[in-house]
């Protein structure tokens, strides 16, 4: 799986960029796909609009860890992995049986976009299992992107050298795209390009970006953690009129 959006959708924490040593491995957009393409040649690409897309390999699949692309109403998603609530929220949700993982978050994103007053936090945590996926809103230009809480899915963002957000569940892949301008995406944590980064497990608690240095004192990586000794004072309840995806969270400015 891979991801490239550019810096004005994406809108990337700036931390991802703050490595020393990678931006001039960094690599661009175009040059992200071909290298993708040419070591995956059976891959499916959806191209969207000012050059972003998203890729799906079946490429070394894991059978326990299926992965699936879906796209319904202009709303594009890449889920790995599965639910263990699936026959659940078909039902909450009223989807046929027939309804996928992918369809079943496409779903939850366009209700709660449409009509629910609810923050992401909460209703990501009813989604249960080992999962992870990015959520493209082409029509609003929304991006969202979620790892199950235990962290069983690998799933991986970095900034690529003309400042897109790349994000891969291959660490290899990012790495050949962003160099050392890369990180792990945090478990239990859920990101738009509208708000940033916030934890679903503990969503009154900021998450932070932590610089790691090497022995000549050079920033050589950076991990994001969760903040258990900062609270957010609180998180205001967005109204049905308003886009649920910009629901407050942790601002990238925050996370220093």
């Amino acid at each position: 799986m891979l991801t490239v959006f550019d810096k004005a959708v994406g809108n990337p924490p700036v931390e991802l960029g703050l490595p020393s040593i990678g931006p001039e491995k960094a690599k661009t957009r175009e040059e992200i796909l071909k290298l993708f393409q040419s070591s995956r040649p059976e891959c499916t690409v959806y191209y969207l609009s000012d050059g972003n897309f998203m890729a799906l390999s079946h490429d070394n699949e894991n059978q326990s860890h299926p992965r699936s692309i879906v796209v319904i109403d202009d709303v594009f998603c890449i889920f790995i992995g599965t639910l263990e609530n699936t026959s659940d929220l078909r039902r909450y949700y009223g989807l046929p049986r027939q309804a996928t993982e992918g369809m079943v978050v496409v779903e939850v994103y366009k209700v709660l976009r449409d009509r629910a007053p609810y923050p992401p936090d909460q209703v990501i945590k009813d989604l249960q299992g080992k999962f992870a996926f990015i959520l493209f809103d082409a029509r609003s230009g929304t991006l969202f992107a979620a790892r199950d809480r235990d962290g069983s899915i690998e799933l991986h963002w970095g900034m690529a050298g003309d400042g897109s957000l790349v994000c891969s569940h291959k660490l290899n892949i990012i790495r050949e795209a962003c160099g050392k301008c890369c990180a792990p995406f945090p478990p239990g944590c859920i990101f738009t390009n509208g708000s940033g980064l916030m934890s679903f497990v503990h969503p009154l608690h900021k998450v932070r970006a932590i610089a790691r240095e090497d022995d000549s004192g050079n920033i050589c990586g950076v991990a994001f953690q969760v903040d258990l000794f900062t609270r957010i004072p609180s998180i205001p309840r967005t109204g049905s009129g308003q886009n649920w995806a910009d629901a407050t969270a942790v601002k990238e400015g925050d996370h220093y």
